[in-house]
């Protein structure tokens, strides 16, 4: 017994030829050849489910349904869907570099006043809404379209063959890309009943004719391919569903304070061209408590080890409290929305007095952190209640910086030196005038606009600052009142999202990625057995195996079969030279198609 690959089984290079009717035996050899090729390229054939070129009735024709046939068949073409995923991924670069209106506005207004001469540019192209623009989705629906055109043929391809069976054997196995052949003693029916036990055994689709059997294996290849196909169209479909009907908001929670998810009780707010508002799950907690721990020594100071928000959540408008837990990465989930926490701070609790000494106004005012040590900047905004000495109506604001952990008087500029409150100091500047708040345009509360305010002055005409502990005061010129540092809170920032499709999204690549390892690793093949009574009265027996695409694991299987079949079917002694099959094949001459090219065709 013995196996070979294709260069041992093709046609020598001298046949001999006819002296009697040269041009005869020519052309029969030649007409032979042709039917001969014919058989195995049918042998090899429909092992994909890609769809055929040309159509058996010839050419479509120019006119306005071959142009539209022409066109839909470049457009489902899979190098067609390659490059408009390609041309997808390079879309999306500009809405990463170029700020959008969707998420940002106040982004994208910089970005404008920064570069003024590419706005009109930018606004024509649609670079501040990248992924509503005419461009973008016009590359998201051809690819939608290419990737459905290539599914819908193939699937109805692939169904075929699901119910089909495998073909007849070849007449010429020994022109297989593997092929192996032996003598035995045991009959034609014996040999082919155990070769079709065999390989069904192995989980080949096997089909038994007229002294072969044809087997078939490999169907989840196309499977895989399909699936990958499908898995691309299920994410695009819940990228696209994610994208008009997603919201995600922040909320800055102060200690003891509350949050109901509705729109007015975002500080930041942005959501998709589909959202509802009405689709808001009714939900509220109270934040009671937040824990930071840090590290106190070694090369690692101050860096954050646990973020803990304790809160009091209710579903629904009127759900039974329940104390919850929020950590980084661990969310709250309530309908389909989660609730992360995503950093905190202090909000140093102030109160100011009138030149009468009445309050009028005393509140934990939120700093923003500008370092890990959270050292802190922020604004304080009296807008309405105050009067100056000359009982005039006027607001407030006050520049401020806190820190936590204040290095001292004389040890170094005003940066917190740990995270924790261990020596807690806030440093204020007064204004006094109009804080701009009555205009109507949006202000950030962080920062403090003093183009129509005018700063106190101290009696030598210093302006007034002064650095203060919890507990301190400071006294406005004039007796125009005071601003006293009361104590400290904490704070913790929230982000509520609503991102429908993501586990669809999810479920589409884990799909695509096991479609996309099965069309890779998985071989569709066949293998043939033939079994003939030669002219010795000894069973000749012959295999052969055909795969999609070369393989060396091919000739290893055949192989392998071959062995096992070889143990029910032993090889007999030796046949004498003129021993043979009954029915022997002619022999190939150079008419012949080689086998290269067959196989050629078959890809």
């Amino acid at each position: 017994m013995s196996t070979t690959d294709k260069a041992s089984t093709e046609a020598p290079h001298d046949a001999p030829e006819s002296a009697e009717s040269p041009d005869s035996a020519s052309a029969e050899a030649s007409a032979s050849a042709s039917a001969e090729a014919s058989a195995e390229a049918a042998a090899g054939a429909q092992l994909s489910t890609a769809p055929l070129e040309d159509a058996p009735g010839g050419p479509v024709g120019i006119g306005v349904l071959g142009w539209a046939r022409w066109f839909w068949r470049q457009l489902t073409s899979m190098r067609v869907a390659l490059i408009l995923l390609f041309l997808l991924s390079l879309a999306s670069i500009p809405g990463s570099l170029i700020p959008q209106n969707q998420v940002d506005l106040m982004k994208v207004a910089a970005w404008k006043k920064e570069h003024p001469s590419w706005v009109t540019v930018a606004e024509k192209l649609q670079l501040f809404d990248v992924y509503s623009s005419v461009w973008f989705s016009a590359i998201y629906l051809l690819l939608f379209i290419s990737l459905i055109g290539c599914i819908l043929p193939r699937s109805w391809q692939f169904v075929g063959q699901l119910t089909g069976r495998p073909p007849a054997a070849p007449k010429r196995l020994d022109r297989m890309p593997a092929y192996t052949t032996w003598r035995t003693d045991s009959s034609p029916d014996e040999v082919l009943a155990s070769a079709q036990g065999l390989l069904g055994r192995r989980r080949f689709r096997t089909e038994a004719g007229k002294g072969s059997v044809s087997a078939e294996k490999g169907y989840l290849r196309e499977a895989g391919n399909l699936a990958f196909h499908v898995a691309l169209i299920v994410m695009l479909i819940a990228f696209a569903w994610g994208q008009y009907f997603k919201s995600e908001g922040g909320k800055l929670v102060l200690r003891g304070k509350g949050f109901s998810n509705t729109l007015t009780q975002y500080d930041d707010f942005k959501s998709g061209s589909l959202f509802d508002p009405d689709d808001l799950p009714p939900f509220s907690f109270t934040l009671d408590k937040f824990d930071a721990t840090f590290e106190r020594t070694g090369p690692q100071k101050g860096t954050p080890r646990a973020f803990k928000a304790y809160v009091t959540f209710s579903n629904g408008a009127h759900g039974k409290p329940e104390k919850r837990e929020i950590q980084v990465n661990k969310p709250l989930e309530v309908d389909g929305s989660k609730v992360y926490l995503l950093g905190h701070g202090y909000a140093p609790v102030i109160s100011v007095t009138d030149s009468t000494g009445k309050v009028i106004y005393k509140d934990a005012v939120p700093m923003l952190p500008q370092d890990g040590n959270l050292t802190s900047t922020g604004a304080v905004k009296v807008t309405d209640g105050y009067k100056d000495k000359d009982g005039k109506a006027t607001q407030l604001g006050f520049a401020a910086m806190f820190v936590p952990t204040f290095a001292g008087a004389g040890q170094g500029t005003m940066f917190s030196q740990f995270p924790e409150l261990d020596f807690p100091a806030l440093a204020l500047n007064a204004w006094h005038g109009s804080l701009g708040v009555d205009s109507g345009l949006p202000q950030n509360v962080y920062q403090l606009d003093t183009s129509k305010m005018e700063q106190f002055k101290t009696e030598d005409g210093q302006p007034l600052a002064k650095r203060m502990l919890p507990g301190e005061t400071m006294e406005l010129p004039g007796g125009q009142g005071t601003v006293k540092f009361e104590g400290i809170e904490r704070w913790a920032t929230f982000s509520i999202t609503h991102q429908p499709g993501s586990g669809l999204a999810l479920a589409g690549a884990v799909a695509a990625i096991l479609g996309l390892a099965g069309s890779l690793f998985i071989q569709r093949r066949r293998i043939w057995v033939r079994a003939v009574r030669g002219k010795d009265g000894v069973t000749v027996v012959e295999m052969a195996g055909l795969g999609r695409s070369e393989s060396a694991r091919l000739p290893e299987e055949l192989g392998a079969l071959a062995g096992a079949l070889h143990e029910q079917a032993p090889s007999a002694a030796p046949a004498p030279p003129d021993a043979g099959p009954e029915s022997e094949p002619a022999q190939p001459d150079q008419s012949a198609q080689p086998a290269e090219e067959v196989e050629g065709e078959r890809a």
